[in-house]
């Protein structure tokens, strides 16, 4: 089956295209294709005007701003998978890259096109909202702003406007002593992940938490993160208790299955995953830092 006719628009700036999508009726913008086009191909979905930002060369850039990476949205996957800064810098996303999908679709899927389609298994957005990560989006009437946290609205949907592109994602670094792990499990490597996690840990000398982020994809509609856990253990001396509590309240969170994976089994998996995680990074607080 092949996508049903629609007119199709490559513009070669972002005001270009703002004004595209801000007057043409029932348009779609494309951004690496790599979930559009099989929606498409299977008739999941239609418009009548497709937006390619293939050419708008301003959203590609990787730049270094005041406490942050500010990635264009039109950032290829594999650019991030080979992009030196990340792996001390933000190491949950050099980690994570690793894991999505092929490394065929990783030279033509975006960072922003992840993170627009906000599938709840996909590694970038549950990156995106671990980093407390800020999105800069943009239409004719002008450009705001967005907490990730904040981005979310219902299953595979933003609080985007129709008019409106992202255009930026901005990633804090983490600290110098923050502690990282990234997992997940999938069936076979590439393939959807059943639940992944992401985990910062910082202990200071007396191994009290300094910092700490849980975020877990797979239980429901949206990633989600743990952050009352997170202030309530702010401070603390860390012990088995407070992976108990952890690990507990995990069990308490809603989720969704499906045909091949129920609720209670990606439940599972997701404590088993945070258990693991949180057992690597303790590991690595106590190791050396050199350099």
């Amino acid at each position: 089956m092949k996508a049903a006719n629609f007119d199709y628009h490559a513009p070669s700036t972002l005001d270009e295209a703002l004004a595209l999508l801000s007057h043409l009726e029932n348009a779609r913008v494309l951004a690496g294709g790599q979930s559009l086009m099989p929606m498409l191909n299977l008739r999941l979905g239609g418009f009548d005007h497709l937006i390619d930002l293939g050419r708008v060369a301003e959203l590609s850039a990787i730049e270094k701003v005041s406490g942050a990476y500010k990635i264009g949205a039109m950032v290829r996957q594999r650019e991030i998978e080979k992009f030196s800064g990340f792996e001390k810098e933000v190491p949950l996303l050099y980690q994570a890259i690793r894991y999505v999908g092929h490394q065929q679709t990783r030279n033509r899927g975006t960072i922003g096109g992840s993170i627009c389609h906000l599938d709840p298994s996909a590694e970038l957005p549950l990156v995106a909202l671990t980093m407390d990560a800020r999105l800069e989006v943009a239409s004719t009437r002008g450009r705001r702003q967005i907490e990730f946290k904040d981005f979310f609205s219902s299953l595979l949907s933003s609080v985007l406007t129709a008019d409106e592109i992202l255009t930026r994602i901005y990633m804090p670094f983490s600290h110098a002593k923050d502690c990282c792990v990234f997992l997940e499990f999938s069936r076979r490597p590439a393939d959807f992940s059943i639940s992944s996690v992401a985990v910062v840990l910082r202990l200071d000398a007396q191994e009290k938490i300094e910092q700490l982020k849980i975020g877990i994809g797979g239980l429901g509609p949206t990633a989600v993160r743990l952050y009352q856990l997170e202030e309530k253990y702010k401070g603390e001396a860390w012990s088995e208790s407070i992976l108990d509590d952890i690990l507990s309240q995990i069990k308490t969170l809603p989720g969704e299955g499906d045909l091949d994976n129920t609720a209670a089994y990606r439940n599972v998996l997701a404590q088993v995953l945070v258990k693991r995680a949180l057992t690597q990074a303790l590991q690595m607080n106590k190791e050396p830092v050199h350099g």
